[in-house]
């Protein structure tokens, strides 16, 4: 079963309203449209043994700057303990318990364009662009764990598409961040910045709430090939 993947909007959000009759007390991970929980019970009806299969919805990977995604009917009681299993409308949903963080807060609907048909996963959440998972210790002053931060994590993931950042000051709760080698000029830069970089200090130096990117992004004819020291 293929789902595309969409950002959600305003106006996708009241256009395509959750389904009522949710497993009481429980926080979906995902919800389904009327109109997909229609589209998705027709097809688990024609499967043998309806009644006992849940539509299981994961993430298999990245593509690009999105999930990748894998929809399909299995037996629900297959199903293990950490994974979130609800039902809605009569419509067991199963999401593995790998799978719950990014699908958080995803909607499953129909396309909006008419006579377009499979299904839409709206989902607000992206993969981490420099793939950073797990605990991280960080010590010493704000610029010493913004720079080991930097130094540590971020900028061996930066280089393997030929990129770095340094850390230029903090200023009060604000980092000041230039990058350079192939994230100078990088038409993705801001993007990688927003996504990774500031992501990864918020979360990790709570000091600082704001990353400011100092990069000139204009300097060079070919920026791409700037000296980089992490290499």
């Amino acid at each position: 079963m293929d789902a595309t993947d969409t950002q959600p909007s305003a106006a996708d959000e009241s256009a395509a309203p959750a389904s009522a009759g949710d497993t009481p007390g429980v926080d979906l991970v995902l919800r389904l449209t009327d109109a997909a929980m229609a589209t998705v019970t027709d097809l688990r009806d024609v499967e043998d043994d309806a009644d006992a299969l849940a539509l299981k919805v994961e993430v298999t990977g990245v593509r690009g700057t999105d999930f990748a995604y894998d929809l399909g009917f299995e037996p629900a009681a297959d199903a293990q303990p950490d994974d979130a299993v609800t039902v809605q409308e009569g419509l067991t949903v199963w999401v593995p318990a790998a799978s719950i963080s990014k699908l958080k807060g995803a909607t499953l609907d129909v396309p909006s364009r008419e006579g377009q048909g499979g299904l839409v996963l709206r989902n607000p959440n992206r993969p981490d662009p420099l793939g950073m998972d797990g605990d991280i210790v960080l010590t010493g002053t704000v610029e010493e764990q913004v720079t080991q931060l930097l130094d540590q994590h971020i900028n061996p993931a930066l280089a393997s598409h030929g990129g770095f950042a340094t850390l230029v000051k903090v200023e009060g709760s604000k980092a000041h961040i230039t990058m350079g080698g192939g994230c100078q000029g990088c038409a993705v830069s801001a993007m990688t910045l927003r996504d990774g970089i500031q992501a990864a200090v918020l979360e990790r130096v709570p000091a600082i709430t704001e990353v400011v990117d100092t990069t000139d992004h204009d300097a060079g004819e070919n920026p791409f090939f700037t000296d980089n020291p992490y290499e």
